[in-house]
């Protein structure tokens, strides 16, 4: 399976629309007797988005907003429960078995955790080297059974037709019944002649198997991607944990790259390092999609790093992306309720933010009952009656073209300053001793 972006009408890499992740709750015992219908949390719910080919787009949030799920669901490590997600323009939905492993090269995916994604008892050839061989034997097995997989595609897709026709048939009975008997018999002569049509059979090509990798090769290739992550070549026989944290990253970074992938998931890339190794490994991604042109989904807490990669940034609150735009346009303009308490809550070195309180209060609402409206309604400070009652959609204002906001007050609330929603509290004055 090809994924070629210039095969998207838009021209998009990736393209979601109206994308759910639910996952499913055991029923109690009383929900199972009562026959009451299973609930699910909305880890995702109802997520519209594009993403372009060389492209950086930061998504932020709090935590439990649904952002992992979302990387997860992208790179089909999670089946969606419902919308479409496109690759290239091809719904890559549907794909499974060898045009999944084949398709799974396009998308690789550089973990939160990089001491619990890589294996202690591998060696560091061996952990950059695996995808290579995995995606040795998936092409290989792809290639070779290339001529059932298309036989296999002709055949569903004369039975889908032929679904599509006996439904219409059925949907038009009673329309039918009103026509004279002889217009009748020519309706039914027409719908067996459709049925009985069959497209010509499929062309299948001769597809070379690739050769299998061998293990001097995979050496070869790991001590040539090192170096580009900023890792000596001769480390190929150390194992994690001789690393530092950094290291460690790196290490994970080279893993998804050293297939050559079309788009890299970012997982909080720099969460458990310092300040200087974060730097560094934000320096490394700039520079390698400048030299490649990867894509990039990067989701992290930090702002600061969504400022320096990213390019567009889209904002999510409990399963549910409130505001997207380019950085500049977000993290300086924001317009959203959220995205102006999320910034206001950035930390700043200044001693008299020691007495600042943030007067974004209530209850985050549960996401296994999610309320009806807007879903920041129940914090929102400037929230209305309609906000509990109708969910805003992603909309753009004249006021800030390009930028699109859920929210029903968007005209009103877009000028004013994310430090309006911090207050600061008086400084008590020392009460005088009591006499003795």
């Amino acid at each position: 399976m090809g994924a070629n972006p210039e095969a998207s009408p838009t021209g998009a890499l990736v393209e979601l629309e109206n994308l759910e992740k639910f996952f499913p709750l055991t029923r109690t015992a009383t929900e199972f007797f009562k026959g009451e219908k299973r609930r699910a949390i909305h880890a995702v719910d109802g997520v519209s988005l594009t993403l372009m080919p060389g492209e950086t787009l930061g998504l932020i949030g709090e935590s439990g907003s649904g952002k992992t799920t979302l990387g997860w669901v992208v790179a089909r490590l999670h089946d969606p429960t419902g919308g479409t997600l496109k690759f290239g323009g091809e719904d890559i939905l549907d794909i499974t078995g060898d045009d999944l492993r084949h398709w799974r090269h396009n998308v690789q995916v550089v973990f939160q955790d990089p001491v619990g994604s890589l294996d202690p008892r591998l060696k560091v050839w061996q952990i950059v080297g695996e995808p290579l061989r995995a995606q040795n034997v998936a092409d290989r097995d792809w290639a070779r059974h290339a001529a059932s997989r298309i036989r296999r595609r002709y055949n569903e897709g004369i039975r889908k037709r032929e679904e599509k026709l006996r439904r219409e048939w059925e949907e038009g009975a009673a329309e039918r019944q009103k026509l004279p008997a002889a217009e009748q018999a020519r309706l039914l002569q027409e719908h067996q002649k459709a049925l009985a049509e069959r497209p010509p059979p499929p062309v299948i090509p001769k597809i070379p198997v690739p050769k299998r990798i061998r293990r001097s090769e995979v050496r070869a290739r790991v001590q040539e991607a090192l170096p580009t992550v900023g890792l000596p070549p001769d480390c190929l026989d150390q194992y994690p944990h001789e690393f530092s944290g950094g290291g460690r990253q790196r290490l994970s970074l080279a893993r998804a790259l050293i297939v050559n992938p079309k788009l890299v998931v970012l997982d909080e890339p720099t969460s458990a390092l310092d300040v200087a190794v974060q730097a560094q490994i934000l320096n490394r991604l700039v520079e390698l999609q400048r030299d490649r042109g990867f894509a990039f989904l990067l989701i992290t807490h930090n702002v600061a790093a969504v400022r320096y990669v990213a390019d567009r940034v889209a904002v999510m609150y409990l399963g549910r992306v409130v505001e997207v735009g380019s950085v500049r346009q977000v993290l300086e303009h924001p317009i959203h309720p959220y995205t102006k308490a999320l910034l206001a809550a950035v930390p700043v070195a200044d001693a008299t933010r020691r007495r600042t309180r943030f007067k974004i209060g209530g209850d985050v609402p549960s996401l296994v009952n999610p309320p009806p409206g807007c879903r920041f309604a129940a914090r929102c400070p400037f929230v209305i009656p309609r906000c509990h009652e109708e969910y805003p959609p992603l909309r753009e204002i004249p006021a800030a073209p390009g930028q699109l906001v859920s929210c029903h007050r968007a005209e009103e609330v877009i000028d004013i300053a994310p430090s309006s929603l911090l207050t600061t509290e008086p400084t008590k004055t020392p009460e005088p001793a009591a006499a003795s």
